[in-house]
Protein backbone atom coordinates (compact mmCIF):
# COMPACT_ATOMS: atom_id res chain seq x y z
CA UNK A 1 0.00 0.00 0.00
CA UNK A 2 0.86 3.26 -0.43
CA UNK A 3 -0.28 6.66 0.91
CA UNK A 4 0.02 9.27 -1.75
CA UNK A 5 -0.01 13.10 0.34
CA UNK A 6 -0.72 16.28 -1.49
CA UNK A 7 -2.60 19.40 -0.57
CA UNK A 8 -5.09 21.50 -2.06
CA UNK A 9 -6.46 25.07 -1.84
CA UNK A 10 -9.24 23.94 0.44
CA UNK A 11 -11.53 21.57 1.17
CA UNK A 12 -14.36 21.83 -1.36
CA UNK A 13 -10.93 21.38 -3.80
CA UNK A 14 -9.59 18.19 -1.88
CA UNK A 15 -13.19 16.65 -2.21
CA UNK A 16 -13.76 16.96 -5.88
CA UNK A 17 -9.77 15.64 -6.15
CA UNK A 18 -10.95 12.53 -3.99
CA UNK A 19 -14.22 11.89 -5.40
CA UNK A 20 -13.18 11.92 -9.01
CA UNK A 21 -9.80 9.40 -7.70
CA UNK A 22 -12.85 7.36 -6.46
CA UNK A 23 -14.32 7.14 -9.27
CA UNK A 24 -11.75 6.77 -11.42
CA UNK A 25 -11.32 3.21 -9.01
CA UNK A 26 -7.64 4.25 -8.44
CA UNK A 27 -7.89 4.60 -4.69
CA UNK A 28 -9.46 2.86 -2.03
CA UNK A 29 -10.11 5.64 0.10
CA UNK A 30 -9.29 9.31 0.63
CA UNK A 31 -8.69 11.19 4.07
CA UNK A 32 -8.94 14.71 4.13
CA UNK A 33 -8.64 17.84 6.52
CA UNK A 34 -8.32 21.35 6.42
CA UNK A 35 -4.57 22.51 7.66
CA UNK A 36 -3.02 25.49 7.79
CA UNK A 37 -0.17 26.26 5.45
CA UNK A 38 3.03 28.58 5.33
CA UNK A 39 4.55 28.72 2.33
CA UNK A 40 7.01 30.48 0.01
CA UNK A 41 5.34 32.33 -3.05
CA UNK A 42 6.55 32.57 -6.12
CA UNK A 43 7.24 36.34 -5.75
CA UNK A 44 9.21 34.81 -2.55
CA UNK A 45 7.24 36.02 0.05
CA UNK A 46 6.50 33.57 3.21
CA UNK A 47 1.99 33.16 2.66
CA UNK A 48 -0.20 31.81 5.46
CA UNK A 49 -3.26 30.27 4.32
CA UNK A 50 -5.95 27.95 5.05
CA UNK A 51 -5.48 24.59 2.96
CA UNK A 52 -6.52 20.88 2.83
CA UNK A 53 -4.50 17.81 3.54
CA UNK A 54 -5.04 14.62 1.69
CA UNK A 55 -4.06 11.10 2.21
CA UNK A 56 -4.69 8.63 -0.80
CA UNK A 57 -4.86 5.07 0.16
CA UNK A 58 -3.53 3.28 -3.07
CA UNK A 59 -1.36 0.59 -4.63
CA UNK A 60 1.94 1.54 -5.90
CA UNK A 61 1.03 1.13 -9.81
CA UNK A 62 -1.82 3.86 -9.53
CA UNK A 63 0.81 6.81 -7.94
CA UNK A 64 1.22 7.89 -11.88
CA UNK A 65 -2.45 7.87 -12.69
CA UNK A 66 -3.14 9.50 -9.52
CA UNK A 67 -0.10 12.33 -9.86
CA UNK A 68 -1.85 13.04 -13.10
CA UNK A 69 -5.11 13.72 -12.03
CA UNK A 70 -4.36 15.42 -9.39
CA UNK A 71 -2.01 17.87 -11.39
CA UNK A 72 -5.11 18.49 -13.86
CA UNK A 73 -7.31 19.54 -10.95
CA UNK A 74 -5.35 21.39 -9.06
CA UNK A 75 -5.07 24.70 -8.81
CA UNK A 76 -1.97 25.52 -8.21
CA UNK A 77 0.80 25.16 -11.41
CA UNK A 78 3.32 23.47 -9.29
CA UNK A 79 1.82 21.09 -6.81
CA UNK A 80 3.15 18.82 -3.99
CA UNK A 81 2.49 15.25 -4.60
CA UNK A 82 5.01 12.66 -2.34
CA UNK A 83 4.39 9.10 -2.27
CA UNK A 84 4.75 6.89 1.18
CA UNK A 85 5.54 3.20 0.92
CA UNK A 86 3.25 1.21 3.90
CA UNK A 87 5.22 -1.31 4.41
CA UNK A 88 2.92 -3.09 6.92
CA UNK A 89 -0.92 -2.97 7.06
CA UNK A 90 -3.78 -5.56 8.14
CA UNK A 91 -4.57 -8.59 5.67
CA UNK A 92 -8.20 -8.08 5.77
CA UNK A 93 -7.66 -4.15 4.36
CA UNK A 94 -5.55 -5.78 1.74
CA UNK A 95 -7.69 -8.18 0.39
CA UNK A 96 -10.68 -5.44 0.53
CA UNK A 97 -8.52 -2.70 -1.32
CA UNK A 98 -7.92 -5.01 -3.81
CA UNK A 99 -11.21 -5.82 -4.73
CA UNK A 100 -12.48 -1.66 -5.28
CA UNK A 101 -9.12 -0.29 -6.55
CA UNK A 102 -8.95 -1.42 -10.35
CA UNK A 103 -6.09 -3.18 -11.97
Amino acid sequence: MVLIYTTCKDTMEAVKMGTEILNERLASAVNLWPIQTIRRASDGAVVSELSAGMFIKTMEPKIADIETLITRFHKESLPYIGAIDIRRFNRSYREWMTSVVKE
